[in-house]
Protein backbone atom coordinates (compact mmCIF):
# COMPACT_ATOMS: atom_id res chain seq x y z
CA UNK A 1 0.00 0.00 0.00
CA UNK A 2 1.56 3.29 -1.25
CA UNK A 3 2.28 6.02 1.10
CA UNK A 4 0.28 8.67 1.73
CA UNK A 5 2.50 12.24 1.07
CA UNK A 6 2.27 14.93 3.62
CA UNK A 7 0.11 17.67 3.03
CA UNK A 8 3.11 20.33 1.73
CA UNK A 9 1.28 23.48 2.75
CA UNK A 10 0.86 22.50 6.38
CA UNK A 11 2.53 18.88 6.91
CA UNK A 12 -0.71 17.38 7.76
CA UNK A 13 -0.73 19.25 11.26
CA UNK A 14 -4.21 21.29 9.62
CA UNK A 15 -2.73 24.30 9.95
CA UNK A 16 -1.05 26.53 7.12
CA UNK A 17 1.21 29.26 7.69
CA UNK A 18 0.14 32.84 6.42
CA UNK A 19 1.22 36.43 6.45
CA UNK A 20 -1.25 39.39 6.74
CA UNK A 21 0.31 42.96 6.24
CA UNK A 22 3.25 41.79 7.97
CA UNK A 23 2.12 40.07 10.65
CA UNK A 24 2.63 36.58 10.51
CA UNK A 25 -0.11 33.65 11.82
CA UNK A 26 -1.90 30.17 10.66
CA UNK A 27 -5.28 29.50 9.53
CA UNK A 28 -6.98 26.17 8.59
CA UNK A 29 -5.56 24.57 5.62
CA UNK A 30 -7.89 23.55 3.00
CA UNK A 31 -6.60 19.36 3.59
CA UNK A 32 -8.18 19.78 6.97
CA UNK A 33 -11.49 20.98 5.79
CA UNK A 34 -11.53 18.33 2.87
CA UNK A 35 -10.66 15.34 5.61
CA UNK A 36 -13.66 17.02 7.74
CA UNK A 37 -15.64 16.77 4.67
CA UNK A 38 -15.10 12.83 4.25
CA UNK A 39 -15.55 11.89 7.57
CA UNK A 40 -18.61 14.18 7.57
CA UNK A 41 -19.84 12.20 4.50
CA UNK A 42 -18.17 8.45 5.44
CA UNK A 43 -20.14 9.01 8.76
CA UNK A 44 -23.64 10.47 7.21
CA UNK A 45 -24.51 6.79 5.96
CA UNK A 46 -25.70 7.48 2.61
CA UNK A 47 -26.56 4.05 1.24
CA UNK A 48 -24.44 2.88 -1.96
CA UNK A 49 -27.17 3.57 -4.39
CA UNK A 50 -27.48 7.25 -3.63
CA UNK A 51 -24.03 8.18 -3.09
CA UNK A 52 -24.46 10.07 -6.99
CA UNK A 53 -27.52 12.04 -6.22
CA UNK A 54 -26.75 15.70 -6.49
CA UNK A 55 -28.99 18.70 -7.32
CA UNK A 56 -26.56 18.53 -10.64
CA UNK A 57 -27.99 15.34 -11.87
CA UNK A 58 -31.33 16.07 -10.89
CA UNK A 59 -33.20 15.96 -14.68
CA UNK A 60 -36.29 18.29 -13.55
CA UNK A 61 -36.33 19.36 -17.21
CA UNK A 62 -37.22 16.28 -18.92
CA UNK A 63 -40.37 16.11 -21.08
CA UNK A 64 -41.83 14.22 -18.58
CA UNK A 65 -41.06 16.44 -15.76
CA UNK A 66 -43.68 18.70 -14.06
CA UNK A 67 -43.80 22.23 -12.84
CA UNK A 68 -44.22 20.37 -9.10
CA UNK A 69 -40.95 18.32 -9.85
CA UNK A 70 -39.33 21.73 -10.96
CA UNK A 71 -40.18 23.78 -7.53
CA UNK A 72 -39.41 20.48 -5.38
CA UNK A 73 -35.70 21.02 -6.52
CA UNK A 74 -35.69 25.14 -6.19
CA UNK A 75 -37.23 24.51 -2.62
CA UNK A 76 -34.42 22.13 -1.61
CA UNK A 77 -31.82 24.16 -3.24
CA UNK A 78 -33.21 27.45 -1.07
CA UNK A 79 -33.23 24.88 1.81
CA UNK A 80 -29.72 24.83 1.87
CA UNK A 81 -29.01 27.93 0.99
CA UNK A 82 -31.36 29.58 3.87
CA UNK A 83 -30.06 26.57 6.13
CA UNK A 84 -29.51 27.36 9.58
CA UNK A 85 -33.31 28.88 9.41
CA UNK A 86 -34.89 29.97 12.67
CA UNK A 87 -37.14 28.26 14.17
CA UNK A 88 -35.45 24.97 12.38
CA UNK A 89 -37.71 23.31 9.33
CA UNK A 90 -37.15 20.36 7.55
CA UNK A 91 -38.80 19.24 4.54
CA UNK A 92 -41.51 16.59 3.69
CA UNK A 93 -41.25 15.16 0.20
CA UNK A 94 -44.34 13.47 -0.46
CA UNK A 95 -44.78 11.62 -3.54
CA UNK A 96 -45.65 8.63 -5.90
CA UNK A 97 -42.35 6.39 -5.85
CA UNK A 98 -39.72 7.27 -8.84
CA UNK A 99 -40.49 10.91 -8.62
CA UNK A 100 -37.28 11.79 -7.18
CA UNK A 101 -38.12 12.75 -3.32
CA UNK A 102 -34.88 10.49 -2.09
CA UNK A 103 -32.36 11.92 -4.66
CA UNK A 104 -33.27 15.68 -3.72
CA UNK A 105 -33.36 14.75 0.13
CA UNK A 106 -29.99 13.24 -0.59
CA UNK A 107 -29.00 16.30 -2.37
CA UNK A 108 -29.67 18.19 0.57
CA UNK A 109 -27.39 16.45 2.51
CA UNK A 110 -24.58 16.27 0.35
CA UNK A 111 -24.90 20.22 -0.20
CA UNK A 112 -25.23 20.71 3.79
CA UNK A 113 -22.06 19.02 4.29
CA UNK A 114 -19.72 20.22 1.39
CA UNK A 115 -21.14 23.85 1.81
CA UNK A 116 -21.44 24.42 5.84
CA UNK A 117 -20.22 21.43 7.44
CA UNK A 118 -23.12 20.31 9.04
CA UNK A 119 -23.17 16.61 10.26
CA UNK A 120 -25.78 14.88 8.76
CA UNK A 121 -27.29 11.20 9.02
CA UNK A 122 -29.54 9.31 6.44
CA UNK A 123 -31.33 6.48 7.54
CA UNK A 124 -34.24 4.74 5.43
CA UNK A 125 -36.89 4.36 8.36
CA UNK A 126 -38.26 1.02 7.22
CA UNK A 127 -34.28 -0.39 7.59
CA UNK A 128 -34.24 1.35 11.17
CA UNK A 129 -37.29 -0.27 12.66
CA UNK A 130 -35.74 -3.78 11.46
CA UNK A 131 -32.56 -3.25 13.15
CA UNK A 132 -34.34 -2.30 16.50
CA UNK A 133 -36.50 -5.26 16.06
CA UNK A 134 -33.44 -7.48 15.95
CA UNK A 135 -32.21 -6.03 18.86
CA UNK A 136 -34.30 -7.32 20.78
CA UNK A 137 -33.31 -11.18 20.39
CA UNK A 138 -30.94 -12.15 23.29
CA UNK A 139 -27.82 -12.95 21.07
CA UNK A 140 -27.90 -9.40 19.83
CA UNK A 141 -25.53 -6.95 21.53
CA UNK A 142 -27.02 -3.81 20.51
CA UNK A 143 -29.73 -2.09 22.10
CA UNK A 144 -32.41 -0.13 21.00
CA UNK A 145 -31.22 3.35 22.61
CA UNK A 146 -27.74 2.79 21.14
CA UNK A 147 -29.47 2.37 17.71
CA UNK A 148 -31.73 4.94 18.18
CA UNK A 149 -28.93 7.48 19.82
CA UNK A 150 -27.02 8.60 16.16
CA UNK A 151 -30.69 9.11 14.88
CA UNK A 152 -32.16 11.62 17.65
CA UNK A 153 -28.62 13.24 17.74
CA UNK A 154 -27.64 14.27 14.54
CA UNK A 155 -28.10 17.80 13.91
CA UNK A 156 -29.73 16.94 10.27
CA UNK A 157 -31.51 13.34 9.60
CA UNK A 158 -33.29 11.87 6.48
CA UNK A 159 -35.48 9.88 7.16
CA UNK A 160 -36.62 8.23 3.90
CA UNK A 161 -39.43 6.32 3.67
CA UNK A 162 -41.73 7.11 6.29
CA UNK A 163 -45.06 5.08 6.71
CA UNK A 164 -43.60 1.98 4.72
CA UNK A 165 -43.56 0.13 7.39
CA UNK A 166 -46.73 -1.21 8.57
CA UNK A 167 -48.92 0.76 10.76
CA UNK A 168 -48.62 -1.34 14.11
CA UNK A 169 -48.93 0.15 17.15
CA UNK A 170 -44.95 -0.54 18.27
CA UNK A 171 -44.14 0.72 14.99
CA UNK A 172 -46.40 4.44 15.17
CA UNK A 173 -45.03 4.66 19.02
CA UNK A 174 -41.41 4.60 17.51
CA UNK A 175 -42.26 7.03 14.66
CA UNK A 176 -43.77 9.19 17.84
CA UNK A 177 -40.71 8.65 19.91
CA UNK A 178 -38.22 9.78 17.23
CA UNK A 179 -40.52 12.75 15.72
CA UNK A 180 -40.90 14.25 18.84
CA UNK A 181 -37.38 13.49 20.31
CA UNK A 182 -36.36 15.92 17.57
CA UNK A 183 -38.97 18.63 17.60
CA UNK A 184 -38.36 18.91 21.47
CA UNK A 185 -34.73 19.23 20.98
CA UNK A 186 -35.11 21.79 17.50
CA UNK A 187 -33.16 19.11 15.93
CA UNK A 188 -33.85 19.66 11.46
CA UNK A 189 -35.75 16.35 9.64
CA UNK A 190 -35.91 15.94 6.27
CA UNK A 191 -38.36 13.09 5.76
CA UNK A 192 -39.48 11.51 1.99
CA UNK A 193 -42.49 8.81 1.62
CA UNK A 194 -44.85 7.63 -0.74
CA UNK A 195 -48.36 8.20 1.17
CA UNK A 196 -50.23 11.41 0.16
CA UNK A 197 -52.69 13.31 2.36
CA UNK A 198 -56.02 12.57 3.07
CA UNK A 199 -56.87 15.89 0.62
CA UNK A 200 -55.03 14.24 -2.41
CA UNK A 201 -56.95 10.97 -2.23
CA UNK A 202 -59.30 11.54 -4.97
CA UNK A 203 -57.33 10.74 -7.50
CA UNK A 204 -54.63 8.20 -5.65
CA UNK A 205 -51.61 7.77 -6.88
CA UNK A 206 -50.60 4.35 -8.50
CA UNK A 207 -50.41 1.27 -5.68
CA UNK A 208 -51.07 4.09 -3.19
CA UNK A 209 -54.35 3.35 -1.37
CA UNK A 210 -53.60 4.56 2.62
CA UNK A 211 -53.00 8.38 3.33
CA UNK A 212 -50.05 9.22 5.29
CA UNK A 213 -52.42 9.53 8.40
CA UNK A 214 -53.39 6.00 8.25
CA UNK A 215 -49.66 5.15 8.24
CA UNK A 216 -48.34 7.61 10.96
CA UNK A 217 -51.43 8.75 12.84
CA UNK A 218 -53.07 12.04 13.11
CA UNK A 219 -51.43 13.16 16.01
CA UNK A 220 -48.13 12.62 14.20
CA UNK A 221 -48.69 13.93 11.11
CA UNK A 222 -50.37 17.46 12.85
CA UNK A 223 -46.46 17.31 14.32
CA UNK A 224 -45.04 17.19 11.24
CA UNK A 225 -47.04 20.28 9.84
CA UNK A 226 -44.93 21.82 12.42
CA UNK A 227 -41.82 20.74 11.65
CA UNK A 228 -41.77 20.63 7.96
CA UNK A 229 -42.72 22.34 4.93
CA UNK A 230 -44.28 19.95 2.86
CA UNK A 231 -43.48 19.55 -0.79
CA UNK A 232 -45.34 17.82 -2.74
CA UNK A 233 -44.23 16.05 -6.05
CA UNK A 234 -46.67 15.02 -8.51
CA UNK A 235 -44.88 13.63 -11.58
CA UNK A 236 -44.11 10.15 -13.20
CA UNK A 237 -41.50 7.09 -11.91
CA UNK A 238 -38.22 8.61 -13.59
CA UNK A 239 -37.33 5.03 -13.90
CA UNK A 240 -40.20 3.94 -15.71
CA UNK A 241 -39.52 6.53 -18.18
CA UNK A 242 -36.26 6.20 -18.62
CA UNK A 243 -36.10 2.15 -18.66
CA UNK A 244 -38.94 2.65 -21.66
CA UNK A 245 -37.00 5.26 -23.37
CA UNK A 246 -33.91 2.88 -23.18
CA UNK A 247 -35.83 0.28 -24.73
CA UNK A 248 -37.51 2.20 -27.33
CA UNK A 249 -33.74 3.07 -28.52
CA UNK A 250 -32.29 -0.51 -28.17
CA UNK A 251 -35.32 -1.59 -30.13
CA UNK A 252 -35.00 1.38 -32.60
CA UNK A 253 -31.37 0.43 -33.19
CA UNK A 254 -32.15 -3.46 -33.62
CA UNK A 255 -34.27 -2.58 -36.41
CA UNK A 256 -31.86 -0.93 -37.77
CA UNK A 257 -28.96 -3.19 -38.08
CA UNK A 258 -31.46 -5.55 -39.33
CA UNK A 259 -32.58 -3.23 -41.87
CA UNK A 260 -28.59 -2.65 -42.83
Amino acid sequence: MPVREACPLCGDTGWRPTDREGASGVVRCDCAKRSRMDRLLEGARIPARHRDCEFESFQADLPFSTSSIRAAKLTAEKFVDEYPASPPTGLLFVGAPGVGKTHLAVSVLKSLIRDKAVPCLFRAFPELLKQIQLSYNRVSNTSELVLLAPVLDAEVLVLDELGAQKPSAWALDTVSYVLNSRYNDNKTTILTTNFPDRAEMSKPARGVGDTLIDRIGDRMRSRLYEMCKTVRMVGSDFRFEIKNKNDAFSVHDANARYRA
